[in-house]
């Protein structure tokens, strides 16, 4: 029986997902859901570990109302929609709709981080570690085994502000992407499928504010874009995922660890190259900021779980004080 999860009150959002998401494809028949119950072994913060996979608050593909976090993807078995919430302290309710609708249900307690092994994590090693690591020891690494929707949200993110290409994203989803089943509380979509992406017009990747390298780079990435899945969920290990991923053209260590962060919930993936993190682990750790280098010797304290470090150095509020001004992106869509 469908439970209060689909008795959410819907909302219309025409601001965050544009007046065409309300007319085009109106909403499938969603019909009644199935539902599991899931009961973690594990304390388990579920909106920071859930959430980590939205990109940006309008990421049609992710929502959250009230105390349910919507989630919209591409299964291999086809679209779902699923709804998540905790009724109870240790019991997390989904409930799920479309014909992807029991692989999302399957794989709810690996989205929530029942796949996360801290093996022999020593969190004392270093003082704020260990402070961040015991207030919050529900923190996990989620993954969603979807490589390529992974892989193509992180192309997105080379090289462009978290804003430019969180906008992009929401624009080619909401754009060439499948409506969502379910009684989703705005428009929600799920990426194009790998044969989708191949083709997008390069007039809309221009009009999402996608650069060229980035569109092209998801392009040729999808025209290998099965055996890249099959490969990478073959690998045996995080080296192996990476040397399948940096052999494509366009895909360099910062875009591979992207992709196995959330793809894999590898705990130790580290994306070296990003614009903040070296600096944000050198403050934290140092109380001054460090480069790549710098920032892989500090880590080298925790093999195996540099990531797992990285996110509790973000789930402990220590910043580094900004000091200069603040990126104005280009738009070149009107170019």
């Amino acid at each position: 029986m469908t439970t209060s999860l689909s008795r959410i009150p819907r909302t219309r959002d025409a601001e965050r997902f544009g007046p065409r998401a309300q007319t085009r494809d109106p909403r499938p028949d969603h019909g009644r859901p199935i539902e599991t119950e899931y009961r973690p072994r594990h304390p388990l913060d579920l909106r920071r570990t859930v959430l980590y996979q939205r990109r940006g608050a309008g990421d049609p593909t992710m929502a959250v109302s009230g105390a349910v976090i919507w989630r919209v993807s591409r299964t291999p078995a086809g679209i779902a929609t699923l709804a998540i919430r905790e009724t109870h302290p240790g019991v997390i309710r989904g409930a799920a709709w479309g014909p992807g609708r029991e692989w999302a249900l399957a794989q709810l307690p690996a989205l929530c981080g029942a796949d996360d092994d801290a093996g022999d994590f020593d969190a004392s090693q270093h003082p704020l570690i260990a402070d961040a690591h015991h207030r919050n020891p529900g923190l996990r690494l989620s993954r969603t085994d979807l490589v390529f929707d992974a892989l193509a949200s992180a192309i997105f993110e080379q090289k462009v502000t978290g804003m430019q290409a969180f906008g992009a994203w929401r624009r080619i989803v909401t754009w060439c992407g499948a409506r969502a089943p379910g009684p989703t509380p705005a428009p929600m979509f799920a990426p194009p499928t790998i044969d989708g992406w191949q083709h997008i017009p390069s007039w809309v990747w221009h009009r999402a504010g996608l650069e060229p390298p980035q569109s092209m780079t998801v392009v040729h990435a999808a025209r290998r874009g099965d055996a890249i899945v099959r490969s990478v969920l073959a690998a045996e290990d995080g080296e192996a995922v990476e040397r399948v991923l940096i052999s494509q053209r366009g895909i360099g260590p910062w875009t591979a660890a992207e992709t196995r962060i959330r793809a894999l919930g590898d705990p130790d993936a580290v994306s070296v190259g990003d614009y903040h993190v070296a600096h944000e682990v050198g403050y934290a750790l140092t109380g001054h900021r460090t480069d790549d280098d710098g920032m892989l010797r500090l880590l080298a304290a925790w093999p195996g779980q540099r990531q797992r470090v990285i996110r509790l150095i973000g789930a402990s509020g220590v910043r580094e004080p900004r000091r200069g001004a603040r990126l104005h992106p280009e738009d070149h869509r009107d170019r």
